[in-house]
Formats: C-alpha cells, structure tokens, sequence
C-alpha cells in the first residue's frame, strides 16, 4: 500500500450496503466508524435473493460466499404453465456461480457479513441525531451529545435517510399502492425442484417460488404480490391473505404456503422515493436505500445495495481524504456510473408493477395475450437483464484492476 493518509469515514446504518461499503473503505486504508442505531445489525425482511455481481463483490471485500445460497435458474410462466421467459446467462456465469443467481434468508446474509468485519467497526446503539459540515470535515452529532468529527459521511441509512434529508431535503414517498407478502418452509411439497425459480403472473397477482439454502439447509421461500391501497390500514392476517392470493396458482405455490410457519411470513407496502439528480454533497454521499429505495420487483435492490458499498470503497483507494478536492473527486467518480444503473432499475421495477397489477381490466387479456405471444418479455427480462448483469460484472474487474493501482 501506498503513503496516502489513512482518513476517518463514518458510515451510518448497518444494513447490506454499509456493511458492504464499511469492508471496502476499510481495505481502502481507512478507518471506517460503522454506526447502527439499533442494539444490533438486523434484517429488515426475510427472503432475499442475489445475482451474480453482488455475490462477486462480497467475496472480493472478504465475505465468505461459500454456500451462501441455492444456485437457481429462472423461468416466468404463465398460470398454465406455459414459458414465458426463460433467463439464460452465459454459461461462464452459470459455472462461477452455480446458477444465475441464489436464493437464501436475509439473516445468512447478515451473518456472513458481520462476521467479516474487524473488531471494533461495528457500534450499535449509536444514534446520529445532526450533521453538518464544511470543507475542512464533517461532524455528527449523536443522540447521547458526543461528537464525531470525520472526513468521510456514507448515509446507508435506508428510504428514511437521515443523511440524505441532510443533503438534499425531504422528498415524498412514491407509492407503488402494492404489497408483497413473502415466506420460507424447509418442507419439500409436491411440484419443488432444488435450482430452480419460477415467477408467474395471474390477471392481477405475481405468485412465485425459488429454492434457498440457509445454514447448510435447503428449502424454498415464497411471494405473492397485488395491488393495495397504500392509503388503507391492513389488519387481515398476514398468512391467510397470502393463502387467499397464492390458491389460484398451480402446485407448488399453495401448499408451499400451507407449510410455512405463521411467524415466518412478513408483508411489506411497495414504495419508493424520486431518484437523486446527485448522490454527493461536500463530505457526504449516500447509498443503497438511502440513494435509490426499489420495489421488489427488480429483485436487486439488496444487490445493488452491496455493489455501491463496494464501488465507493474502491473510489476512495489511493486517495487522501482530509484534501476536500480529492473528496470531492472521489465521490463524483464513485457515483457516475452508478446513477443510470440504479435508476433504470428503479423505474424498471416501478413500470413493472403498473404492467402487472395496475392495469386497466378491459386491457389485461390484451397484456397477457401479448406477453404468450411475442417476445417481448423475453427480450426485456430474458435478455436485457442478463446482459446487464454481464456488465456489471466486468465493471467490477475493472473497479478492481484501478483499485489494485491505486494502492501499490
């Protein structure tokens, strides 16, 4: 490593993407401050999955990734089971990875990455109640009156960012008016298959399945997704109604629900917030939720979360971070290339979701005639997304090699 000086970077919120960006500006040269407000890292859901370039990025910033999750293969399907889609990545990927992506439980996840990080990194029950800064440096002010003074600000603090209202101001929500409810089983039911995912969209609801592994275990986790007035309290219970919307979809989708424990089923409203022109001001930047909250529906939000903690990372190899200039640069360069990837995720999440379940009654045979026959679906999602998961893995050879030069 070079003589560049190590600097001070708080990052605040132990989620995915800080614990992501924590382990890369670590390996940078830097001492890393990663403050959760909570008594400790915890999972905000339950079912996860991750595609290739996340799963690369963990293991580059010292993540165990061995049997993380199960390797799966994806197909969309109609409720007749006809194919609609089939996502084919090259098969150099299938082999690295085992499939083209895997499927696994959120508190695995947390696990694996907690683990890889040094002793003293993590402070819980750190609450981050202002901040402010100047050219000079960045001072957080806790909830208990101790002061940080830092030369770095990473807001990874999700879609209620403290640190992004800091910047850039309160924004409103988009609502998706969508829920999601989702859960997991170690039971086997008729229909499974280990390494495989299948999506299928009724006239109005998404119910799907793929395989996971967790702790050596395998299993299956579950969703099923419709339209709900965001403006509405729900107070059905949870696995009934996921039962009432999985029933009209062929096996193994219900029984798969009938298995799950009632205590492993969760819900979750679908929003988003508008996407950040800039990510960065002065000291600070933000990532993951924080930057580009995304529904469900681009499955990647996890995903695109661990890659802009490690993109920034890397950014800041080689670079002395009391020179606000170089800050400066730094971050501007982290943020460039990120901006467009995120935000068409984003809005390919949103537009999916008004395809599927906001769709005018009148229109929906028309839709669905469309999506059976012609390849439209399969050229959006069963190529154009593979692709860009291709080239997301080769910018981060890339990140790599220029971090490498930078730290000789």
């Amino acid at each position: 490593m070079g003589s560049t000086r190590r600097g001070r970077v708080a990052v605040i919120g132990a989620g995915p993407a800080g614990m992501a960006a924590a382990l890369s500006i670590h390996q940078a040269g830097h001492e890393v401050l990663l403050l959760e407000r909570y008594k400790q890292a915890r999972p905000a859901g339950n079912i996860l999955n991750l595609w290739p370039p996340p799963i690369k990025a963990l293991g580059l910033i010292g993540v165990d990734t061995v049997d993380l999750g199960a390797p799966c293969y994806t197909e969309f399907r109609a409720p007749s089971g006809k194919v609609r889609v089939k996502v084919l990545l090259p098969d150099d990927v299938v082999a690295e990875y085992g499939g083209g992506f895997i499927g696994l439980l959120r508190p695995g996840l947390y696990e694996r990455m907690v683990a890889a990080l040094p002793d003293g990194m993590l402070q819980v029950d750190r609450d981050v109640a202002r901040i402010e800064q100047d050219e000079r440096s960045a001072r957080l002010h806790m909830a208990t009156g101790e002061v940080e003074e830092v030369d770095v600000v990473v807001g990874s603090d999700g879609i209620d960012s403290l640190v992004r209202r800091t910047l850039w101001g309160d924004q409103p929500k988009r609502e998706h008016n969508l829920h999601i409810f989702g859960g997991y089983t170690f039971d086997k039911p008729a229909g499974t298959s280990p390494g495989l995912c299948v999506l299928t969209h009724s006239r109005t609801v998404q119910g799907s399945w793929t395989a996971i592994r967790h702790h050596g275990q395998d299993g299956f986790q579950w969703w099923v997704l419709g339209a709900w007035d965001a403006r509405k309290a729900f107070t059905a219970d949870l696995k009934d109604t996921a039962a009432a919307m999985g029933a009209e979809f062929p096996a193994p989708l219900p029984a798969l629900i009938a298995a799950t424990e009632p205590e492993h089923v969760q819900r979750w409203v679908l929003r988003d917030r508008p996407g950040l022109t800039q990510w960065s001001k002065g000291r600070a930047t933000v990532i993951g939720d924080a930057a580009h909250p995304t529904s469900p529906y681009a499955a990647y939000g996890a995903g695109m979360a661990i890659e802009d903690g490690y993109y920034l990372g890397r950014a800041l190899g080689g670079v002395d971070v009391s020179d606000y200039a170089a800050v400066r640069a730094a971050l501007d360069a982290f943020e460039t290339p990120r901006k467009p990837h995120t935000a068409a995720q984003v809005q390919q999440a949103w537009t999916l979701g008004k395809l599927f379940h906001h769709a005018p009654a009148p229109l929906r045979p028309v839709r669905d005639a469309v999506l059976d026959r012609t390849p439209f679906l399969q050229k959006q999602v069963g190529e154009k997304s593979p692709g860009e998961i291709v080239g997301q893995l080769a910018a981060i050879d890339a990140a790599e090699a220029s971090f490498r030069a930078a730290m000789a």
